[in-house]
């Protein structure tokens, strides 16, 4: 099978887009949304400022499918303000709150995939709780504390069509790289027999489902 390409001036967008992704793993992305989006929507969790939302949709676009994304916009925990990540740009004064929302819509507004990208506003395992859709791809890149990935996971993975993919970003196996709990839940995947892995792109992990349940 051939490896789809990146339109140029999408992957241009991508670049200059706000956000954590980088370009290897986005185009990595691209390529497992323009496989697996045949098989049925793609779902990502965790927003934040739409740059992997690009690389979604763009993959999404070839595949004929869409990108539902999942955030808040108020922001996970590494980015409120005294943490590291934390860009005061995005505060909303009037509220005291992170809003990451009006940076998202002008991303994909000027990239050109309204049609292919559509937000869902509001708490991961709220919405979760009312999806009733198969997927052909889970996309888990929210809050990466242990409470949060684990909900997603949850909440999420059971809609993970037979042959679907489920995607990880920050894996790291080693602490001295990053945070731990998305390496716990995705070692609980792996355990669980549920899906096996297919793809290792920098932290970036694809799990492609085997069988029933997630474990």
């Amino acid at each position: 099978m051939s490896i789809p390409t990146m339109p140029t001036e999408l992957r241009n967008a991508a670049r200059r887009a706000k956000g954590f992704m980088p370009d290897a793993e986005g185009l990595a992305l691209f390529e497992t949304a323009a496989e697996y989006g045949t098989r049925g929507p793609i779902c990502e969790i965790g927003t934040y400022c739409g740059k992997s939302a690009i690389y979604l949709g763009a993959g999404a676009r070839q595949a004929g499918s869409v990108v539902v994304t999942v955030d808040h916009h108020r922001g996970s925990e590494e980015i409120q303000p005294g943490w590291p990540y934390h860009d005061p740009s995005l505060m909303d004064h009037r509220f005291g709150k992170m809003d990451s929302l009006p940076t998202f819509r002008q991303t994909i507004a000027a990239a050109g995939l309204e049609e292919e990208v559509i937000a869902v506003v509001g708490p991961s395992d709220r919405v979760a709780a009312l999806w009733n859709t198969p997927l052909g791809m889970l996309f888990i890149d929210g809050g990466h504390s242990e409470e949060p990935v684990t909900k997603d996971y949850e909440g999420w993975a059971p809609h993970v069509t037979p042959g679907g993919a489920l995607v990880f970003h920050d894996i790291y196996p080693d602490p001295a790289d990053g945070g731990q709990a998305p390496y716990r839940v995705y070692q609980r995947v792996l355990a669980s027999g549920a899906f096996k892995e297919v793809r290792h792109t920098g932290s970036l992990r694809v799990l492609e489902r085997v069988g029933p349940g997630i474990g």
